[in-house]
């Protein structure tokens, strides 16, 4: 059974789960949001190039500043922060919202840096691979086996984009290798499956949720043509809808946070969509679990710079490290 949240009386996105709220808002396009040990939120406000935790009672602490656009976030065995950069963007400023509109002057790449929460100190440890720079790291999922897989959404510029990547690589800054490419929507969300044998990639401009099976650190299965990067098609949603970030439940459900129609989307295993949750605007960006049993859903809602903290009808998976 689909359950859908209702829309108020004149037609606008609500948010109608019980028991929901916005735990924090003026954040400067947040994204990425991971539950520290303390229980806080860490998050990143991109426009901002900061790293923000949020407390139970929504207060704001900066943890770090490392610049450019800090996107996805993930926390490691050793308590660091792992952060994709995406570089930095221009963005756009009107009635409220706030959204990301090509790159900045400047601009000459993107990479991936470990961040340390207790004094902010940022090390980079990849901005390329095999020569080529990264351009715009976007999200990222440690596999517990002294690694991780990230996207790389790419850039784009006004006639013309970067095609998306899917890379992985190692925890202490020695090898990276591309693992599936092209993806000309861009590459955005990815999660693993609870056995770590399956890869998700949520591809945003084709509204197309792909998986991969995993051979080993930065092996994948692929398809054949006409499989654009040898992804398996798992679901291709529906109307017009862009893909951002994605989290999996404990039952190994993929929830995708899904642009212009504001929802988070709940796919099966199998590719069945089974859940829509509408989240009260057009942009919600990324979801994580937290809270007792972690049946508590944290989504940021980038477009107006607000974290929504709501109750989720499933435990989400407990992330490796």
């Amino acid at each position: 059974m689909m359950r859908m949240s209702g829309m108020d009386p004149e037609g606008r996105d609500a948010i109608a789960v019980p028991g929901a709220r916005i735990l924090a808002d003026g954040l400067r396009f947040p994204e990425g949001p991971v539950v520290l040990p303390d229980g806080r939120i860490a998050l990143v406000e991109i426009e901002a190039g900061r790293i923000t935790a949020i407390g139970p009672d929504g207060s704001k602490t900066v943890l770090a500043s490392p610049g450019g656009g800090p996107n996805g976030l993930a926390l490691g065995p050793d308590g660091m922060l792992y952060v994709c950069n995406n570089g930095g963007f221009e963005w756009i400023e009107a009635e409220g919202t706030l959204r990301p509109h090509g790159a900045p002057p400047g601009y000459a790449g993107g990479w991936v840096e470990r961040i340390d929460p207790s004094t902010g100190r940022s090390t980079r440890l990849y901005d390329a691979c095999n020569g080529r720079r990264l351009r715009g790291p976007n999200d990222l999922v440690l596999d517990g086996q002294g690694g991780f897989w990230f996207t790389d959404y790419g850039k784009v510029r006004a006639h013309d984009r970067d095609h998306g990547t899917v890379y992985w690589a190692a925890l202490d800054g020695s090898r990276i290798l591309e693992a599936a490419h092209p993806f000309p929507g861009g590459a955005n969300g990815l999660g693993l499956s609870p056995d770590g044998r399956r890869l998700y990639v949520a591809e945003t401009e084709t509204g197309r949720l792909w998986a991969f099976d995993i051979l080993g650190p930065g092996e994948l299965r692929k398809d054949p043509w006409p499989s654009p990067h040898g992804g398996t098609l798992l679901c291709q949603f529906p109307g017009f809808r862009r893909l951002d970030s994605l989290a999996v439940t404990q039952a190994g459900n993929i929830c995708v946070a899904t642009l212009v129609s504001g929802e988070i989307t709940t796919v099966s295993p199998e590719g069945r969509i089974i859940d829509v949750v509408r989240c009260g605007e057009r942009m919600p960006t990324n979801i994580c679990f937290g809270g007792e049993g972690r049946r508590t859903a944290y989504v940021t809602l980038s477009h107006t710079g607000k974290l929504l903290e709501m109750p989720w009808e499933e435990p989400g998976l407990a992330l490796v490290a």
